[in-house]
């Protein structure tokens, strides 16, 4: 069955996209929860129409996130933290940190797409990814100094 997206799935698609789907899936979960309309003979022009502008802004968004990956691998984040004298923080590097530290570069993004490779707990340089898409992925470059 063809339906339209009235609201992002994972796993199926984001808002605005005609997907197809199996019909027990449309009939049981999407369209009794309002998630999606089913696509017909009659409605599929209008559909095609608001899909067509949904494709436009994700290229634009595409686009703005693709700048904002640039700009996140070309900046070297220095955090200052507490520490003891053989180099070993009082405690970790967290997201929240990250975050703060790109928002006084201008740059904003969530702590849920700061993601470690391994738990930051002493002075150095570091590696961070900052996961903006599912495959956009920069790694910014964190150093930590002592206080």
């Amino acid at each position: 069955m063809k339906v339209f997206l009235l609201k992002d799935i994972v796993h199926v698609g984001l808002a605005g996209e005609i997907k197809k789907v199996e019909d027990g899936y449309a009939r049981n979960y999407l369209l009794p929860r309002q998630l999606a309309k089913e696509v017909t003979a009659n409605n599929e022009s209008s559909f095609l129409t608001h899909h067509k502008k949904v494709e436009y802004k994700k290229e634009a968004i595409a686009t703005q996130t693709s700048l904002l990956a640039e700009k996140i691998k070309v900046i070297k984040l220095s955090l200052k933290k507490k520490m003891h004298d053989d180099g070993k923080l009082y405690g970790a590097i967290n997201a929240h940190d990250v975050v703060e530290g790109l928002a006084k570069q201008g740059i904003m993004v969530a702590k849920s797409q700061v993601e470690f490779a391994k738990a930051i707990k002493s002075k150095g340089n570091f590696e961070v990814v900052i996961k903006l898409t599912s495959r956009l992925k920069p790694t910014l470059q964190v150093h930590i100094l002592p206080e």
